[in-house]
This record gives C-alpha cells, sequence and structure tokens, in this order.
C-alpha cells in the first residue's frame, strides 16, 4: 500500500517538477542570442591573440634576456672570485648577445685590465667593452 501511494505521489508530482524545468530552460532565442555572444566573444579574443610570428619573437626575446642575464652574472661572479678584484666593487657589468661591457671606476690601469681579462676569459663571451674609469682614490 505504501509502495502504491509512493507511485501515486510521484506520479503527480512529476507534471508540476517537469513543467518548473522546462520554465527555467532559455528559449531558442535566448539560446541563438547566447551563441551570439559567445562568438564575438571568441572573435575578440582572437584579435587579442599574438600571431605566430610575434609568439616566435616573444621566445626569441625571452631567451636573449635569460642568456644575457646568465653572462652577467658569470662575469660577475668571476670579477667577485678573483683575489684581486674583490675590490672592484664599482664595475656595472652588461651583457648582450656575448657583448659584454664594463662600467665603472676603478682604482688603476692595471684593475681596469684585469677586469676585462677576467670577462674576456668567461664562457660565451665574444667580446668585452671596457669602459671602466680609472679613478686613483686620493
Amino acid at each position: 500500500m505504501k509502495a502504491l501511494i509512493v507511485v501515486a505521489a510521484a506520479a503527480l508530482a512529476f507534471p508540476v517538477y517537469a513543467q518548473q524545468k522546462q520554465d527555467t530552460l532559455p528559449s531558442a532565442q535566448e539560446r541563438a542570442q547566447n551563441r551570439e555572444k559567445v562568438q564575438d566573444k571568441v572573435e575578440s579574443t582572437k584579435e587579442k591573440m599574438p600571431t605566430a610570428e610575434e609568439r616566435a619573437k616573444n621566445r626569441e626575446k625571452v631567451s636573449s634576456t635569460a642568456s644575457n642575464a646568465t653572462l652577467t652574472t658569470k662575469v660577475k661572479t668571476a670579477l667577485a672570485s678573483d683575489a684581486g678584484a674583490k675590490t672592484m666593487t664599482n664595475i656595472d657589468v652588461d651583457s648582450n648577445n656575448g657583448v659584454v661591457t664594463l662600467k665603472g671606476k676603478v682604482d688603476s690601469a692595471d684593475m681596469k685590465k684585469k677586469a676585462g681579462d677576467i670577462a674576456k676569459k668567461v664562457e660565451g663571451v665574444k667580446s668585452v667593452k671596457n669602459e671602466l674609469k680609472v679613478e686613483k682614490k686620493g
């Protein structure tokens, strides 16, 4: 008897539930409008996406920047590791595609030459622009 009551209640409730569920679904017109909105978003997003050529340039730039930073770090480490160069704290090191530029102030022409020689020995350095200024402390 209980099963019959449950089945009857379910049979009576189902049409009401189905009607409520149908009322919450978007109409065909609303679905079409939603598709248009999504398509517009897709198109505007595609316009903002970089081309394959732009992505390749970006990868090259990031790679170049990373290798420049690595080379700069190697040269700074070599300068700091050298016993006589530990006093050369006023040297700025920049690198670009294997070309290392040394800028700053050193105490003597020997220190300037030594800094350039140390930088030239670092793996990956193609050439060194030694723009160090000799200023004797006074």
